[in-house]
């Protein structure tokens, strides 16, 4: 293993101390970054030293650091580093750990880094960071209702009582950040180089850790294959508190979802992935783990990506097993063609399709929505629908209790400048479904799922929510 060394003050890392740390983690495959005391950088340093190590510290190129308190050459004798790599302006000048480098054969190289970067602190911000200021509430729905913010927050603090099962297809989503380089001479291709990997449980896999931020109990039931994939995914589920049984198939790989973005923007999505329906002996394998889980369970949600873990057969053993129990049952089955039928999850307490998916499950592509969502209702027997509607909010299509009535009304999108809209559909769905497994409503449903889309589409990448941050939404908006 190639051990790197960098040394600096670090009052406040700019983008240049990042290309340098970037430069030397390439150089080797450890890196460890010396930090100067405020001792040692006497007028150098601006920012107290705890501070100054924090910052470094925070850098994911950076493997070890730590407060220097005697020179370089000290430093260097002790560690032994394979590499020290220091500024381009230090070429010019004395270095006085250059002696010991040669005495055990280590190596100085000079370089500032590459001018091609993007700040891993930007990156990191687009992916975690939410903007609240862009979500706004509906206060007329909330009145037509009859809803208090105080009830929604008694509903929250709710969740933490209810225990849930979660069965689909897991996914795990990548995104590569790429700087453009310019146009290919040979052809007319736009280059691109990498300079940083996000990796985020998504899937059903995300439908799970979402609950489990929301204070459930969860335990999530999926297929995988045998690959490092699964092993990143069990490790993350794990630390979202998420219990996870992922029974692996060796015919097929963890589905896996890359995304090269650049300034913002998707560029190219590649999918690894396996649709085939799972043997009929590995759902019966899954079917018995399954049944004990709902049996003391509150709500059981499907979310669907039809990559073949819920097959029809699956899903009907399920369902019949648990006809005479009270628990909710929601449903979610995301097709990006003409694949997927939502209605063939029959009976459930609600339904969370997008205008394209409830027109390829009725085969209808002419009536008006509210004629679409009494079609699928119908058709799936189920009881409630939130149609999805993108930056046109949602429409409620809920059942009024009496046999060929029903009740509708609409929510704005409640987040106006989103940043990243693929994880709205998964954060509404068990939102909305843990309200209603709370004795929360149809209309309160739909609000707590729609607030906690506006909250998950203002970052970057599907990072599980959290009751605090739509607790703070909730007070704030009193």
């Amino acid at each position: 293993m190639l051990k790197v060394f960098v040394s600096g003050a670090f009052n406040v890392l700019h983008p240049g101390h990042l290309r340098l740390l970037r430069f030397a983690k390439e150089c080797g495959d450890y890196l460890i970054v010396g930090v100067h005391s405020d001792q040692l950088a006497v007028n150098g340093a601006h920012v107290p030293e705890k501070l100054r190590l924090e910052g470094v510290q925070s850098n994911s190129w950076v493997d070890e650091s730590f407060i220097m308190y005697e020179p370089v050459s000290n430093i260097v004798s002790d560690i032994k580093p394979d590499i020290v790599v220091k500024g381009k302006e230090h070429e010019s000048r004395f270095n006085s750990e250059l002696d010991v480098l040669e005495n055990y054969g280590g190596k100085l190289l000079f370089s500032s880094g590459e001018t091609v970067f993007s700040s891993v602190d930007l990156i990191q911000k687009e992916f975690y960071n939410s903007d609240p200021r862009s979500i706004n509430t509906s206060s007329e729905y909330l009145e037509r209702h009859g809803i208090a913010q105080e009830r929604l927050c008694e509903l929250l603090k709710s969740f933490s009582k209810r225990k849930v099962c979660v069965i689909g297809d897991l996914i795990v989503d990548e995104y590569i950040t790429c700087q453009p380089l310019g146009m290919s001479q040979e052809d007319p291709t736009i280059v691109v180089t990498p300079i940083d990997t996000t990796q985020f449980v998504g899937g059903a896999g995300i439908v799970a850790a979402h609950a489990a931020g929301l204070g459930a109990s969860v335990e999530f039931f999926s297929v995988t294959g045998n690959d490092k994939t699964h092993d990143f995914a069990s490790e993350k589920l794990a630390a979202s508190g998420v219990k996870a049984h992922l029974f692996k198939d060796e015919s097929r790989p963890t589905t896996l979802k890359q995304r090269y973005r650049s300034k913002g923007k998707s560029l190219l999505r590649v999918s690894h992935l396996h649709q085939g329906a799972i043997s009929s002996a590995l759902q019966e394998k899954m079917l018995n783990e399954i049944i004990d889980c709902i049996n003391d369970a509150d709500l059981c949600v499907f979310s669907d990506f039809n990559y073949g873990c819920l097959p029809q057969e699956l899903v009907d053993k399920i369902i019949l097993a648990t006809k005479n129990t009270d628990i909710i049952f929601a449903a979610d089955s995301q097709s990006s063609s003409q694949i997927g039928d939502i209605s063939r999850f029959t009976g459930m307490n609600l339904l969370t399709p997008t205008e394209h998916e409830a027109r390829i499950s009725t085969r209808n592509h002419e009536d008006g929505l509210v004629i679409l969502a009494e079609l699928l209702k119908k058709q799936s027997a189920s009881k409630n629908i939130l149609l999805k509607l993108g930056d046109e909010g949602l429409l409620i299509h809920a059942d009024s209790g009496k046999v060929g009535d029903w009740l509708t009304d609409r929510i704005g999108a409640l987040n106006s400048a989103p940043k990243d809209v693929a994880g709205a559909g998964d954060s509404l769905l068990i939102t909305s479904a843990l309200t209603q497994a709370s004795g929360g409503d149809i209309w309160e449903a739909a609000y707590m799922g729609s607030l906690a889309a506006a909250v998950q589409v203002s970052r970057v990448g599907n990072t599980p929510i959290r009751m605090k941050e739509l607790m703070f939404e909730l007070k704030s908006h009193k």
